[in-house]
């Protein structure tokens, strides 16, 4: 699509009608319902943080495994991300959803009632898979149900759902330990309070299972397969009856320049790969390569070393996850008012500067019996360094980088694109979490100065490669990425017309 007929149907949308009350409350409710995989994934990857003492204890654990135990999940979720793409556009997005739920399902029981270590380990592999499977599917569904005018603010659920399983899971650690006086005493039937954390889990995985088996499919999907007179029946639903037509027409013209193009294969003359895919990927290693995560995997580590006992440790933690739930609300909010690119460069510089003060500030570290100190002002201004860096990826890259996943690629390739740079998060997030240990034994100022040369070159990744896609239709945002290679920048097509 050329520059002038983007223009030409910006102008002919400009009369679109608009849907119903009533269809945007339903919209919005299958997005609610879909985001319920992202709970699950921030869920997954925190309940390890108040149990991790304590399972180190029970097995016995050195510093290596118990390190490794906390990352294994990642490579189930690389895998479950790389595989949810390829089933997702075979199977439907609905039935990969209910299938990550009954992974999730298996594994919070099987980690409940691990009997070892690599018992343990085998069931957060399987969770892995399940959450993998689910941060794929759910951003491709609420893509493809979503109005472009409210897209921004509805993908970005995604991440709020994060955020508040990051959240849930602190909060019903902190509960449990202090109900059955720390994670290590009995609780309930003769179980550890840490066994419970994991088996909490049991709850939302059954929820996100009976969700999947009540939602609509994906109007996308079901025209990229020949199933006309379903897609139409759920479109009546969602937007106008005098515009469902041209709905259809543009997704079927979109499927059709991708079938006669792309054959659907992810396979380009860019290092093996279409660039529109390695866009997917950059993003979402940037997104991890910031080290967010050290954040929520490690936070007692670092909270000790600025003066905190370790009974607060954990409540400082669950207020830290407050915060990024409160900033990811203000991303949603503003996602579709200012944009995707303002945004995402103004959070690259707050994280970049943030974490240069984080770097700074343990430059004047000292070691009190072998554990890592900071004096005074140094230890205050790491910790207010930290909650910015948290406050500046929750507002920005933490939720606007599904956005752009969401929206960027073809629609015959979408699942498969998607699958592909999650399972690139994921394995960026695993070597995160297992290096932060032995780099952090060699230089802390090294560690977060390297974690800020990231956040910078982020900046920089985003001015020159990443167009801005806020207010325009799925389709037409797609064509900004493969007519320019990701090299325009600035370039919206707005209309007032909200249509899914």
């Amino acid at each position: 699509m050329t520059e002038e007929s983007r223009n030409a149907a910006a102008t002919s949308e400009e009369n679109v009608p608009r849907p119903t009350a009533a269809m945007r409350r339903r919209v919005t409710g299958l997005a609610i319902a879909a985001a319920v995989g992202g709970f699950l994934f921030g869920f997954d990857s925190s309940v390890i943080n108040g149990a991790v003492d304590s399972v180190q204890k029970s097995f016995a654990l050195n510093a290596f495994v118990t390190g490794f135990i906390v990352a294994i999940a990642l490579l189930g979720c690389a895998v479950g991300a790389f595989i949810a793409g390829r089933l997702a556009d075979r199977w439907g997005r609905l039935k990969v959803m209910l299938l990550g739920a009954v992974l999730f399902l298996a594994s919070s029981i099987g980690a409940g009632l691990a009997f070892s270590a690599w018992d343990l380990g085998f069931w957060r592999v399987i969770g892995g898979l399940g959450i993998g499977i689910a941060s794929v599917v759910a951003p491709a569904y609420i893509a493809e149900i979503s109005p472009r005018q409210s897209r921004g603010r509805l993908a970005s659920l995604q991440q709020l759902a994060i955020t508040i399983g990051i959240f849930v899971a602190l909060l019903s650690d902190a509960l449990l330990a202090g109900v059955a006086g720390s994670a290590s005493q009995q609780l309930w039937f003769g179980l550890e309070a840490w066994r419970w954390m994991f088996l909490v889990g049991v709850i939302p995985s059954v929820v996100y299972g009976i969700l999947a088996l009540t939602l609509p499919e994906s109007p996308r999907f079901l025209l990229a397969n020949g199933r006309h007179d379903e897609a139409r029946q759920i479109f009546t639903t969602l937007v106008p009856e005098e515009d469902i037509d041209r709905q259809i027409g543009d997704i079927e013209r979109a499927i059709q320049e991708d079938k006669e193009g792309a054959k659907a294969t992810l396979v380009g003359n860019r290092l093996g790969l279409k660039p529109i895919v390695w866009i997917g990927i950059i993003l979402s290693v940037f997104q991890q390569f910031v080290g967010i995560n050290v954040i929520f995997y490690y936070s007692t580590t670092l909270w000790k070393a600025v003066g905190f006992t370790e009974s607060n440790s954990l409540l400082i933690t669950v207020i830290t996850s407050v915060t990024n739930v409160v900033v990811t609300i203000v991303a949603i909010l503003l996602v579709d008012r200012v944009g995707r690119r303002p945004i995402l460069l103004t959070g690259s510089v707050g994280m970049a500067l943030s974490l240069g003060v984080m770097a700074l500030s343990f430059a004047f570290a000292v070691k009190v019996d072998g554990a890592v100190s900071l004096p005074n002002p140094w230890g205050p201004i790491a910790l207010v360094a930290a909650n910015l860096f948290v406050i500046c990826f929750g507002a920005s890259w933490g939720p606007l980088v599904w956005v752009l996943l969401g929206e960027i690629f073809p629609t015959k390739i979408r699942g498969k694109a998607l699958g592909v740079a999650a399972a690139a998060q994921w394995i960026a997030n695993f070597l995160v979490t297992v290096s932060f240990p032995p780099m952090a034994d060699f230089s802390l100022p090294f560690t977060y100065g390297l974690y800020a040369i990231f956040a910078a070159l982020s900046f920089f990744f985003v001015f020159f490669k990443i167009p801005e896609t806020n207010g325009m239709a799925l389709e037409h945002a797609e064509t900004l990425f493969r007519e320019a290679g990701g090299k325009r920048r600035g370039v919206q097509v707005r209309s007032s017309g909200d249509s899914a």
